[in-house]
């Protein structure tokens, strides 16, 4: 009788190396140390062995296995459950683009087909010279600069098809490429040593790591009751915090006490109304539900 091959994995899962071995115990243990209980450390190791090959192999899943005394099943579980942990080979440069809502009706969509397009490779693929993997993601919390791509997790911001295809014909040949926010580009391998807890060693890299840009604090500065440089009138109609004084200049709120109320109010949670579930002088007891 042939034999079948039902095409399960050979098992166990061969071990590294044993020089790659003893590097990455000495590893580990730094990681594993950091933590109350050392399963904790299950995300940064997946990260560590993702560093070493570029993806979470079946030696990757092995090895934080049995660091943290736990099953394959049990690794294998959370590895897959996380985008950020690649299953296959991927290139040194991941290059994710946001096709969320607002990025997609700003350009996403049609910035994540040209791609597509101009690299010859669909979502998850990788360029046959090893250097580019594409693929679409859903959120990169930066939508005030939509449409966003990401390259190892470093923001480009407002781009576009012609731009982003730009971006990743430098990044194949080889030249620098800058993102917009963030610390200087490196390779995926290096970036998941970092996201493992490793410090970045790279001159200058740590204080080039830059905040929110502009457009993210716009909303805070509103907040705090400031003008917003080039708000033009909407600078006019800032209403200050809560028990701070009138802003210099706003003629609408001008003469008011310290901590008064505007004769306006922005909302009802600044101007309660007077009933008997919010005015503690008419208690009335408790709120009675609705319907009752």
């Amino acid at each position: 009788m042939t034999d079948v091959s039902l095409g399960m994995p050979q098992l166990p899962a061969p071990d590294y190396p044993a020089e790659v071995r003893a590097r990455l115990e000495a590893d580990a243990k730094e990681v594993i140390a950091r933590y109350p209980g050392s399963r904790s450390a299950l995300l940064p190791l997946l990260h560590l062995v993702q560093a070493e090959e570029g993806h979470v192999t079946r030696t990757g899943v092995r090895f934080c296995a049995e660091m943290l005394d736990l099953t394959t099943a049990e690794v294998t579980a959370v590895s897959t459950f996380y985008s950020m942990y690649r299953r296959g080979p991927s290139g040194d440069y991941q290059v994710g683009v946001c096709t969320n809502t607002l990025c997609a009706v700003m350009g996403g969509d049609a910035i994540f087909e040209a791609l597509q397009k101009h690299l010859g490779v669909g979502n998850g693929g990788t360029t046959e010279d090893g250097k580019v993997t594409l693929e679409h993601i859903e959120c990169n919390a930066a939508c005030d600069f939509a449409p966003v791509v990401m390259v190892n997790w470093e923001f480009f911001d407002n781009q576009t098809p012609d731009s982003a295809k730009r971006l990743v014909d430098d990044l194949r040949e080889g030249r620098t490429v800058a993102p917009t926010r963030g610390a200087p580009l490196c390779t995926y391998k290096e970036t998941a040593r970092i996201l493992a807890g490793f410090p970045d060693q790279r001159p200058g890299a740590v204080e080039a790591t830059g905040g929110a840009g502009p457009a993210s604090l716009v909303g805070l500065r509103l907040a705090k009751g400031e003008a917003v440089p080039g708000a033009g009138q909407a600078a006019d109609h800032v209403v200050p915090q809560r028990g701070a004084g009138p802003a210099e200049g706003d003629g609408e709120h001008a003469g008011r006490a310290p901590g008064e109320a505007p004769a306006t109010h922005p909302s009802s949670h600044d101007a309660p109304r007077d009933t008997s579930a919010s005015d503690p002088s008419h208690p009335a007891g408790p709120t009675a539900e609705e319907g009752e």
